[in-house]
């Protein structure tokens, strides 16, 4: 008897889920196992000059792309890592938030994916604060970003980094994404000069202007940092007047034995860090990476 009304019961669910699906339900109303359900939504109106693409709703994204023309994604990789006692760790990240929207309204028709928070990088437990991914990760994951946007109907995909390591990487996969993709009229590139042409023509400017030499967590970072986020708490500007690490030699000079070595995540003399500078290499790095893009984009190569 209870054997029986046992294979009733599982007899009835086994109905009543074959009916759920028939009818288009299932995991996240998704319609899988039914016919398919057309897409319906509202984009209001007043959101038509929306570019990150993690602030609009998928009914903004989609009218974006098809009828606003805004067919070109940005994927830009921040990174977290050590950036002296004066910068949090997150500084590429909440610079590359920053650049890149501003990239996108330049270009006025793009739309920026989420910054990638992470880098090609490797964590210290005397400099805790970095947490890195292998290059191949690296890859893999801005790789899949990329088809994922491409299968949502943008044309163009453009890979920058706001990190030394992995820039190689970048280049890398937009090459075999263009190779894969071009065919079938979308383009995939990647866009060195936000990062390194830009970041070369500014430390020539300083250099000609009497600053001191710098790299990591110098004076392009922390001024970027200060003109971003001082209001936000990016950088412990108390700490500005003392953010000295090791020296930054130009071609052909050698360090002065008597300066000590400094293990404090800092390459180079912030210390004469400021919001003005800050802007001045932000807008370089803005004008550079449209400029760039544009030129892509145009050649359509």
């Amino acid at each position: 008897m209870k054997l029986r009304v046992l294979s009733a019961v599982l007899a009835l669910v086994a109905m009543t889920a074959a009916e759920v699906l028939a009818q288009g339900g299932g995991r996240g109303g998704r319609g899988r196992g039914g016919p398919p359900v057309p897409a319906t939504g509202v984009a209001l109106a007043s959101t038509t000059n929306l570019v990150e693409f993690e602030m609009m709703t998928w009914p903004e994204v989609k009218r974006a792309i098809h009828e606003l023309g805004k067919t070109t994604a940005l994927i830009y990789n921040g990174g977290t890592e050590t950036r002296g006692p004066q910068n949090v760790n997150g500084g590429h990240t909440l610079m590359g938030r920053a650049l890149v929207k501003a990239i996108a309204e330049k270009l006025g028709n793009a739309i920026a994916a989420p910054v990638l928070a992470y880098s090609p990088n490797n964590a210290s437990a005397d400099l805790p604060g970095t947490i890195g991914l292998s290059t191949d990760t690296y890859k893999a994951i801005n790789r899949e970003i990329a088809e994922q946007l491409i299968r949502q109907g943008f044309k163009n995909v453009v890979l920058m980094g706001d990190h030394g390591g992995g820039q190689a990487q970048l280049g890398e996969v937009a090459k075999e994404l263009n190779d894969k993709y071009s065919p079938e009229g979308i383009h995939v590139y990647y866009s060195n000069d936000v990062y390194a042409t830009a970041g070369a023509d500014f430390d020539k400017w300083l250099a000609e202007n009497g600053y001191p030499r710098s790299s990591h967590a110098g004076i392009p970072d922390t001024s970027n940092m200060i003109y971003l986020g001082a209001d936000k708490g990016w950088v412990r500007m108390e700490l500005v007047p003392t953010a000295l690490g090791n020296q930054v030699l130009r071609e052909g000079e050698t360090a002065d034995p008597s300066i000590p070595r400094v293990n404090n995540g800092i390459n180079g003399d912030a210390r004469r860090s400021t919001a003005e500078l800050g802007k001045r290499v932000f807008d370089l790095k803005v004008e550079y990476a449209v400029r760039q893009i544009q030129k892509m984009v145009a050649e359509g190569k």
